[in-house]
């Protein structure tokens, strides 16, 4: 049986290198582990651990989509991605858009494998965003396959590298230096996390180099969403927020202490006063817990730091407001539900702002609506729920994808 296995498996790799340079590239750098502690396969994002019995039974096209759809997840790093998110709809999520990619690029699945095409061509973060806001309906997943650590009788240099790990962060807490289990909950290692980000990135570097010399460059769109996941840190909105509101963003003389007990190292706000413009999208796309969520934030910011002042506005393709907002005050009614323009909001903004204080402009919104022809003389801060517009298509200011972590 260890034969024909090991046949299946080099034959499933020549497949793949035929139909996908890019996938059979990162193939490579996984190893392919037998294991009796798990009814199909998994991985713990380092290695890929297969039960022999089920691989054996699949035929050939939904064994090269089984083992693909687990290097996939090691390759885009799903394992520590989570971080301290909740595992099973995490792991729901990975499955939605790898499956999706699997799919879209000519590869079989067995039946009755999970897919939503509304949702796959998102990033894994966007969908488990999207899962949560309707959470008691989230499916159940059966057989996991992003796993905390490797099967127990995984053994052999897999075991002897968890010791290491296990060896290097024990000398990084008597430093001082606590894991991210310690931190937040996280079940992985910093050392950990970074040998495994340094080994896909290795990777993928090398699948790109040989998909461009194949002539087989285009990813495809939910590759290059999720690489543009994987490639761009997942930076809370909340730290984008702070960074605009900062009086002397390049004054690094202290952060305030108040903060740093949550993981966010904020610069303490100095000086005059500075004008917030918050405009929350009302048409219809924004629900009530992303609207309260952010009205949180903006709340206890006011609350720690009165000298902000924020005028609010709802807006849809109409603007409502001012409403001047504090931390002791509650936001009024929301109001609007038509269609989406961003226009009516900076018009605003140009008729009130005196063009002397400092402000920004922080708009809640999808993404999906009208800009306006005129750029703004403010900075923008866009900050985009879940599955709406992609970042790079907002033609001006910053923008941030909401996203807890």
């Amino acid at each position: 049986m260890t034969e024909d296995i090991q046949k299946s498996i080099s034959s499933s790799l020549l497949r793949l290198q035929t139909k996908s340079p890019f996938f059979a590239t990162l193939a490579m750098f996984a190893r392919f582990v037998p294991t009796e502690k798990l009814p199909t396969a998994a991985t713990d994002g380092k290695d890929i651990f297969y039960n022999v019995e089920f691989l054996l039974s699949l035929p050939a096209k939904q064994l090269d989509g089984v083992l693909l759809h687990e290097v996939l997840h090691a390759a885009l790093l799903h394992v520590p991605r989570r971080g301290v998110r909740d595992a099973q709809v995490w792991n729901i999520a990975a499955d939605i858009v790898i499956n999706g990619m699997i799919a879209t690029h000519g590869f079989e699945l067995p039946k009755g494998t999970l897919r939503d095409v509304k949702l796959e061509h998102l990033s894994v973060e966007e969908v488990y965003e999207i899962l949560l806001q309707d959470a008691d309906n989230v499916p159940q997943l059966t057989n996991p396959d992003l796993l905390d650590s490797p099967p127990e009788d995984a053994g052999g240099s897999q075991q002897e590298g968890n010791n290491q790990e296990s060896q290097e962060a024990g000398e990084q807490e008597g430093k001082g230096e606590s894991s991210s289990t310690s931190q937040n909950g996280d079940s992985m290692s910093q050392a950990k996390k970074a040998a495994m980000e340094a080994h896909w990135q290795n990777a993928m570097q090398q699948a790109a180099t040989v998909a461009r010399t194949a002539n087989k460059g285009n990813l495809g769109g939910a590759i290059e969403r999720e690489l543009e996941s994987l490639n761009s840190a997942q930076i809370d909105w909340r730290s984008y927020l702070w960074r605009y509101l900062v009086q002397t963003p390049t004054d690094f003389s202290g952060f305030d202490r108040r903060f740093i007990g949550r993981r966010l190292y904020l610069e303490s706000l100095q000086g005059e006063s500075i004008r917030v413009y918050l405009a929350l999208d009302t048409s219809g796309s924004i629900d009530t817990k992303l609207l309260g969520l952010f009205l949180s934030e903006v709340q206890g910011i006011l609350s720690a730091y009165p000298h902000i002042k924020c005028e609010f506005y709802y807006v849809d393709a109409e603007v409502y407001g001012p409403y001047e907002l504090n931390g002791n005050s509650m936001p009024p009614k929301p109001q609007g539900g038509g269609g989406t323009s961003f226009v009516p909001f900076f018009d605003q903004v140009a008729r009130t702002w005196d063009g002397q204080q400092q402000a920004v402009c922080v708009y809640l919104t999808d993404g999906y609506g009208t800009f306006p022809d005129i750029l703004p003389e403010l900075p923008v801060l866009w900050v985009v729920t879940p599955g709406g517009l992609a970042l790079d298509e907002f033609p001006f200011g910053e923008a941030v994808r909401l996203l807890s972590v």
